[in-house]
């Protein structure tokens, strides 16, 4: 898969940081040699902001790097400029959905468990549109179309040459909340079906019948990028969403989600109960 700017950006952070404290500088005496501050430096190593190809070349050959390491982390500062598609979009976009666009084109893997809805990379338009609708009261029209385009846009990274894993453990209770009607879920469902088909698509349906669970505090997302160090959880809020990616919140999440997955149906029984459910709508 190729590899976008945010994980170039956090990529390129990482090494730097790696490359520094394997040379045993501090972040102050690094800078000094090559003649940025120490603030700067350490914005290049939190994989915060833009930087400058320059200094990174500088900043490697400092710290001994091989010239293969050295040429990789260059490339990674210059492409670290890039931006996404959803940049260039007529109408803005919430500073957290940004994010999660960011992060979402440049994931291997992606860990969801939903407890009140369809996750949105598996959501049909019009189960998106009410979805949208009852989160945002008194939302504009022409505001909800934007947000569900962005959204049906969003999938198309379902049809990449090599997409990611999307790996969904799913709560009973979003298999039978009607949003936006009966002909609505039951289109909603039959799509379900037919993604969790698909070899790099995983669903299992978490039943009513397995009682208290690991994740009682709502939906969240682990975003698994090409290394582990690279992986972001995303939980769900009200009006938006929150970030993580302290090594300690990762591990919470990454082990919620082994359990959720232990807990749920199989892939066949999974399966089952969505179509059984379609039929009771």
């Amino acid at each position: 898969m190729a590899v976008g700017p945010t994980t170039r950006r956090r990529q390129l952070g990482a090494d730097l940081r790696r490359l520094r404290e394997r040379k045993g500088l501090t972040l102050e005496e690094a800078g000094a040699r090559v003649g940025i501050s120490k603030a700067t430096l350490s914005r290049y190593e939190t994989k915060e902001g833009t930087v400058k190809w320059p200094a990174v070349d500088a900043l490697c050959r400092e710290y001994d790097a091989s010239d293969e390491e050295r040429l990789a982390l260059v490339e990674l500062a210059k492409g670290a400029r890039i931006q996404g598609w959803w940049r260039s979009l007529a109408d803005p976009i919430p500073e957290s959905m940004n994010l999660m666009l960011t992060l979402e084109d440049e994931v291997v893997r992606e860990d969801h468990y939903a407890c009140m809805y369809i996750p949105g990379l598996l959501q049909t338009r019009a189960y998106a549109e009410a979805v949208h609708r009852a989160s945002e009261v008194q939302c504009p029209e022409r505001e909800v179309r934007h947000m569900v385009d962005i959204r049906m846009k969003r999938q198309e990274l379902l049809d990449r040459e090599e997409p990611p894993h999307i790996w969904c453990v799913i709560d009973e209770a979003a298999l039978r909340r009607r949003v936006g009607g009966q002909d609505v879920m039951r289109e909603q469902l039959r799509h379900l079906l037919a993604m969790s088909e698909r070899p790099h698509v995983t669903v299992q349906i978490l039943p009513f019948s397995k009682g208290a669970h690991a994740a009682a505090v709502g939906s969240f997302a682990v975003l698994r990028g090409p290394s582990r160090e690279l992986d972001v959880v995303y939980v769900d809020l009200l009006g938006g969403g929150l970030f993580m990616e302290k090594p300690k919140e990762l591990d919470r999440y990454r082990l919620a989600f082994e359990y959720l997955s232990a807990q749920a149906l199989d892939f066949e029984s999974s399966a089952d109960t969505i179509h059984r459910t379609s039929k009771e709508l």
